[in-house]
């Protein structure tokens, strides 16, 4: 059996990912502050920007898990594009908040998971779910970009040094794509002068030209089910493949 552990799972590319991976009979534990019902997954409901939390809850789960199975993979999903605004503009309390939940939780639960399987010999992986926002600067989004081109950088300092380990961990951190999401809903209700890239988005919208989080989790799943999955190195973007 494989175990998939999965932060914001209750909407969303979480929530397909847990449906799709449940579906194909895998041990499915899904992290949200929300709980939703999906059969066969087993939802614990957790506020990631509660940072101090995150070590414990990561080995109990890690704990809790089959003993039989034959491969572990941590999927950190869970992200929020809020604040938008312009630097100078930005409150710094959301600000504080995105960042918890964006890079801080991420680091913190993968940090618990290399170190409580680090003497296991079955197939252990992390996928980051980053964006193309942490490989490009959009204005309006100094915060979001920010944290997930941290995201980006941690991937690949746990790549090279997983790659000395006994036992290593493979990563990636791969941009999903454009979505049709309840985030892309958060960026079109933004306002112009926050976010000047308002009108490109709200045509992404118009013109159909975005991914279902059925497809998404579909291609994600298809790419971590690979045997070369480790063979494409930690920044990847599943519209390449």
């Amino acid at each position: 059996m494989k175990v998939y552990v999965i932060t914001g799972a209750s909407k969303g590319i979480g929530f397909e990912l847990a449906k799709q991976l449940s579906g194909l009979g895998h041990f499915v534990v899904g992290i949200a502050r929300t709980e939703s019902k999906i059969d066969g997954v087993k939802f614990i409901k957790a506020d990631l920007s509660e940072t101090e939390k995150l070590e414990s809850l990561t080995n109990e789960i890690i704990a809790a898990a089959p003993q039989h199975a034959v491969s572990f993979t941590l999927i950190n999903n869970a992200g929020m594009v809020n604040p938008i605004g312009l630097i100078g503009s930005v409150n710094a309390e959301e600000m504080t908040n995105a960042i918890a939940v964006n890079l801080t939780a991420p680091m913190i639960i993968s940090n618990a998971f290399i170190s409580k399987l680090k003497d296991s010999e079955v197939c252990k992986r992390i996928v980051n779910i980053s964006s193309g926002a942490g490989r490009n600067a959009y204005e309006g989004w100094g915060t979001y970009c920010a944290t997930k081109a941290g995201l980006d950088h941690f991937s690949r300092v746990v790549a090279t040094e997983q790659s000395n380990a006994h036992h290593p961990v493979e990563i990636v951190s791969i941009a999903p794509g454009i979505i049709d999401t309840g985030m892309q809903e958060i960026i079109r209700s933004s306002k112009e002068e926050t976010f000047p890239l308002l009108d490109k988005f709200i045509e992404y919208k118009e013109q159909g030209l975005l991914s279902s989080a059925q497809q998404t989790a579909q291609k994600l799943i298809s790419f971590m089910e690979n045997e070369d999955f480790k063979e494409v190195g930690p920044i990847v973007d599943i519209r390449n493949y």
